[in-house]
């Protein structure tokens, strides 16, 4: 299943990030790709809040993954710095974990990946507003539909 959502501003992607955290099991994955300053991180961090997470969330950018603790685990992880090397990191007790996996740049692992997950492109269209490609396999083709702004 595959939807298109239109994102007007951060109040509104705040508002898909509250309508998708709910769905969200222990051992979900959600891949996210678009270019640097689509609104990936923004995303994530909008999203932990609505997991329960009360920590402050920032990029891992350099440390590839950071945990946090909510009403389940979150794993955020950015996989960016991957690209050329590869998939040699133990990033598997984590995507096949007890938490919610968040992958940015989730295409450079993709292999590594579980066939059931959610996959969001972000794609700039303006100063502020983003068109946003989801994609769910899996039990989450049922998740996807039901999401809106």
């Amino acid at each position: 299943m595959e939807k298109t959502i239109l994102i007007a501003d951060l109040a509104s992607l705040e508002g898909f990030a509250a309508k998708l955290a709910p769905h969200l099991l222990p051992g979900d994955v959600i891949g996210l790709k678009g270019e640097l300053g689509s609104g990936k991180t923004s995303f994530t961090k909008l999203l932990a809040k609505h997991l329960g997470v009360t920590d402050v969330v920032n990029s891992p950018t350099f440390t590839i993954l950071k945990s946090y603790k909510g009403r389940v685990p979150l794993y955020h992880m950015d996989v960016y710095r991957l690209e050329k090397t590869g998939y040699d990191y133990e990033l598997d007790d984590f995507i096949y974990g007890r938490g919610v996996s968040v992958i940015e740049w989730y295409p450079y692992i993709e292999e590594q990946l579980p066939d059931e997950l959610i996959t969001i492109e972000f794609i700039v269209t303006g100063e502020k507003t983003r068109i946003l490609k989801v994609k769910g396999s899996g039990r989450h083709a049922k998740t996807v539909a039901s999401l809106s702004a």
